[in-house]
């Protein structure tokens, strides 16, 4: 019997107001991938983020996560889930240590389970001699690795990040980018990312473009690009259509409004 996937989203949509924000938008997430939600800001995907971690609440469709539903199942999808949102949400005061504490046991974790645990997890993001340092001290890519220790402190199955590069230099952009394959391959985690940064979009397995709250690609990098070749030039009219028939007649091009 084939595991469930990951993540499934089926014909999901979501309104703010008059505005549609998600427009029948539907794709899987398979167990083990690295994969992003690609579009422009205000687009759609943080809608879908919020979605799928049951921030907010679901108007049509359905969204599966580990084979549970966010709509009928929220606790239980929330056990499943890691979130790191673009928000910082450390406690500056606080030492590394603290702030991971704090969140294992806001999952029930205590003892000798949370201390093994937080070990492992400062170990993995390369972070075991900076417990004790209040994280205010910390650059950002440092604090961006202490959020991703506590959305993986009580081991989630799949792990939601919100931008998880914004605001960082390459040097530290790349650095985490090892670092989330590592979890992928030792914590055996899905991860499920954001980004408005098409060069991140060679980084992932698999991604999902999102525009005007519609899914208007999915697939690897590769054959994405594959898909495209050539030269894509974007105009901007009044008349699309119109004036699509008529590059189309004139020179022999495939126009798309």
């Amino acid at each position: 019997m084939n595991a469930p996937a990951a993540i499934d989203v089926a014909h999901v949509g979501h309104r703010y107001g008059e505005r549609q924000a998600l427009d029948d938008v539907s794709f899987t997430v398979s167990t083990g991938e690295i994969f992003a939600l690609l579009g422009p800001n205000g687009g759609g995907k943080t809608t879908l983020f919020r979605l799928i971690s049951t921030l907010l609440p679901l108007e049509s469709g359905t969204i599966m996560v580990m084979g549970r539903s966010v709509a009928a199942e929220p606790h239980a999808v929330r056990q499943q889930l890691g979130v790191v949102f673009q928000s910082p949400s450390l406690d500056g005061k606080l030492s590394v240590d603290e702030n991971i504490r704090c969140q294992g046991h806001l999952y029930g974790m205590c003892g000798a389970g949370l201390e093994a645990r937080r070990r492992v997890m400062l170990e993995r993001l390369s972070l075991s001699d900076r417990g004790g340092d209040r994280t205010e001290t910390l650059s950002g890519g440092l604090q961006r690795r202490v959020e991703l220790a506590k959305g993986m402190i009580h081991s989630p199955r799949v792990l939601l990040m919100d931008e998880p590069t914004t605001g960082l230099d390459p040097g530290a952009r790349s650095e985490l980018w090892r670092l989330l394959r590592t979890l992928r391959d030792e914590e055996h985690v899905t991860i499920v990312l954001t980004t408005h940064l098409l060069e991140e979009a060679d980084r992932v397995d698999r991604l999902a473009i999102i525009d005007e709250g519609r899914l208007v690609a999915l697939d690897t990098p590769d054959a994405l690009r594959a898909q495209v070749g050539g030269q894509t030039i974007a105009i901007e009219t009044d008349s699309p259509q119109r004036l699509a028939e008529q590059i189309g007649g004139e020179f022999a091009v495939e126009a798309i409004v």
